[in-house]
C-alpha cells in the first residue's frame, strides 16, 4: 500500500472519527439541561443539599399556603413537596378584609438550612414587621413548628457557625450581623448585633440604583462568603461577593457575575464535588426565573460562569418540564384521605374556608360567595397556580346554574394588570364576559349572552421572546373555541411583584350566597 493511499485513508478515518465525536457531543448537549432551568416564577431561591437530595425554598408573598419547599435529585427537575406555613398571619392585609391587602408584600426572601437533624425555613414580612422561623425534622411531611419575633430582618440569611453561635445576616446597603438564640427563635439578648459591611454595593461601582441586598452566607475552606445582589444605574442586576476569615469581618468584596441580569442567590455543591450558583433573572410577565451557573474555585474565590458568562447549556440532566412538579392539571376528584388540593395550588391571600369545597359536589371545586366585593382583586378565595413559559394554557369548565344576580365566576390571569373570562349574572341573564385591567378602571371588553348552564373557558399565554401576550376563549361544547375580548398585554408590576398566575374565581357584587362549580382545570404547554 502506497504512502499516498495510506495517508488518504488515514485522513478519511480521522474525518469520520471527528464527525462521530461531534455527533456524540451534539447528542450529549441535546440531552443536557438548559438555562433557565425553570421558566416560571420561582424567585429568591434558597437551597441546601442533604445527602443526594436538594431542597429549595422560594417566595410567593401574598399567597397561602406559603414558603414553598421543592425537592430535586439533579438540580434541574423540581417537585413541590411542602409549604412551611398554611397562613403567614391573621391580619386584615393578609385576609383581604376592611379594604386592606398584601399584594407585593406578605413574606419575602427565605433562608433554608439543615442543622443537627432539624430543617429551618425562615422568612420575614413587611406586612407584619416580623421575622418568621419554621422548623421540622421532616421537611417533606412536617409538621412545622412556628416562631416569630420583631423586627423583620430584611433579606436575611440564617447561619449556624462552627462554634455554636447562630446568626442572621440582613439588611440593604449596610449589611448587619444579628446573633440569635441557639434555636434561632429569637434575637439573643446582649448578642452580637452590628453592621459588618458598610455600603456593600461599592464593589460594583459608585452609581448604585439598588443597594446590596438578598444576603446568602456560606462557609468554605474556613472562610465566610456572603452573596448579595446590587444594581448599578444604567446596568443590570449584578452578583457581588464578600469574603472574610471571621464572620464579623473585615470583608473584602468583588463583582461575582454581571451577565443577562442573572443575579441573587448563592452556592450549592453536588455529591460529586461540582459547584453551581443558583440565581434568577427578571423575565417579564412570567416572573423571576431560576438559572444555574457553573462555579470553579480559584485563589480562594468562587468564580461564576464560563468566562464570566451565563451558559445556555449545563452538564446536568435535561429538564422533563414543569408539569406536574411545579404546575399541574386537576380533575378535582378526591378520594378518602386525599389532601384538599395538590401543592401546585395556592390561594390569593388567606382563604375563608367556609366558602370553598371539593366534597359538597364530588369531582368539582365549589366556590361560594361569602360577601359582596367591588372588584376582582378584592375578592377572597381565588385559587391560583403559576403560568410558565415559553407558552402555556389553562382550561376549565363551570356549572353556573347557581349564580346569583351580580355574581361573576370564571378564569383569571392574575396580576395588577389582570385579565378575566367568565360568566356574569346580570338582571336574570348570564353573559360570557372578558374584562381587561390593563387600563384603570378595568374595562369589560366584550359580553356574549349564555343560554346554557355550562361553559368552557380558556386562557393562553405567550411568553416567547418576552412577547407577554394573552388571549381568552370560550366554548359551548369543549371542542369549538371562540376568541373573546381583546389581547391582554401582560406586564410585570411591582405593586404585585410576581409573575402572572392562572386563577379560578367567583365573587358577588350584589348578594352573597351564590356558587359556581368548576369541573376541572387543565394545564397545557401549547397554544393555538
Amino acid at each position: 500500500m502506497s504512502n499516498g493511499i495510506f495517508a488518504g485513508m488515514k485522513t478519511h478515518i480521522l474525518k469520520l472519527t471527528a464527525l462521530f465525536l461531534l455527533g456524540l457531543t451534539l447528542h450529549v448537549r441535546a440531552g443536557n439541561a438548559r438555562n433557565p432551568i425553570i421558566q416560571a416564577d420561582v424567585p429568591d431561591m434558597a437551597m441546601i443539599r442533604v445527602g443526594d437530595t436538594y431542597y429549595m425554598s422560594s417566595t410567593t408573598m401574598h399567597m397561602s399556603p406559603g414558603l414553598p419547599i421543592m425537592k430535586s435529585k439533579d438540580l434541574v427537575n423540581w417537585q413541590l413537596v411542602n409549604y412551611a406555613y398554611d397562613i403567614l398571619d391573621d391580619v386584615d392585609e393578609l385576609t383581604l378584609v376592611n379594604g386592606k391587602n398584601s399584594y407585593g408584600r406578605g413574606s419575602w426572601a427565605s433562608s433554608l438550612r439543615y442543622h443537627d437533624g432539624i430543617f429551618y425555613a425562615t422568612t420575614f414580612s413587611g406586612t407584619t414587621g416580623k421575622t418568621y422561623v419554621y422548623t421540622t425534622k421532616d421537611i417533606e411531611k412536617g409538621p412545622w413548628k412556628a416562631s416569630s419575633f420583631k423586627p423583620a430582618l430584611h433579606d436575611h440569611s440564617l447561619f449556624f457557625d462552627d462554634d455554636g453561635c447562630v446568626y442572621m445576616v440582613n439588611g440593604g446597603g449596610n449589611l448587619r450581623l444579628t446573633e440569635l438564640t441557639a434555636d434561632a427563635s429569637a434575637i439573643k439578648p446582649g448578642g452580637f448585633n452590628q453592621v459588618i459591611i458598610t455600603n456593600a454595593s461599592a464593589v460594583a461601582g459608585p452609581n448604585v440604583g439598588l443597594n446590596a441586598e438578598g444576603s446568602q452566607l456560606f462557609k468554605h475552606d474556613g472562610k465566610y462568603f456572603l452573596f448579595n445582589i446590587t444594581w448599578p444605574r444604567g446596568g443590570m442586576r449584578t452578583v457581588i461577593i464578600h469574603r472574610a476569615d471571621k464572620i464579623t469581618g473585615p470583608y473584602e468584596g468583588r463583582v461575582g457575575l454581571m451577565d443577562k441580569g442573572v443575579a441573587q442567590g448563592g452556592l450549592i455543591d453536588t455529591p460529586q464535588g461540582d459547584w453551581y450558583a443558583y440565581l434568577f433573572q427578571d423575565h417579564g410577565a412570567v416572573g423571576r426565573i431560576p438559572y444555574l451557573v457553573p462555579v470553579k474555585w480559584q485563589d480562594g474565590w468562587p468564580v461564576l460562569g464560563e468566562n464570566g458568562k451565563v451558559p445556555d447549556t449545563l452538564d446536568l440532566p435535561a429538564s422533563t418540564g414543569v408539569i406536574p412538579g411545579i404546575v399541574a392539571s386537576d380533575e378535582f376528584d378526591r378520594r378518602a384521605g386525599d389532601p384538599a388540593f395538590p401543592l401546585v395550588w395556592q390561594w390569593n391571600h388567606n382563604p375563608n374556608n367556609k366558602f370553598w369545597s371539593v366534597t359538597q359536589r364530588p369531582g368539582f371545586l365549589r366556590l361560594t360567595t361569602g360577601r359582596v366585593d367591588t372588584d376582582f382583586l378584592s375578592a377572597r378565595n381565588t385559587l391560583t397556580q403559576r403560568t410558565f413559559g415559553p407558552e402555556c394554557s389553562g382550561t376549565t369548565t363551570i356549572d353556573v346554574s347557581n349564580l346569583r344576580d351580580g355574581d361573576f365566576a370564571g378564569l383569571a390571569l392574575l396580576q395588577k394588570n389582570y385579565g378575566l373570562v367568565g360568566v356574569k349574572s346580570d338582571g336574570g341573564t348570564n353573559f360570557i364576559v372578558m374584562v381587561s385591567a390593563v387600563s384603570r378602571p378595568p374595562v369589560e371588553v366584550e359580553r356574549v349572552p349564555l343560554t346554557q348552564t355550562n361553559v368552557f373557558l380558556k386562557a393562553e399565554c405567550d411568553f416567547k421572546n418576552r412577547a407577554d401576550k394573552a388571549k381568552f376563549f370560550y366554548s359551548l361544547d369543549g371542542k369549538s373555541w371562540n376568541a373573546i375580548g381583546s389581547q391582554l398585554k401582560m406586564s410585570y408590576t411591582l405593586p404585585h411583584f410576581m409573575g402572572y398566575r392562572f386563577g379560578l374565581f367567583n365573587f358577588a357584587t350584589k348578594t352573597a350566597g351564590g356558587y359556581a362549580d368548576f369541573d376541572y382545570f387543565h394545564m397545557g404547554d401549547k397554544i393555538q
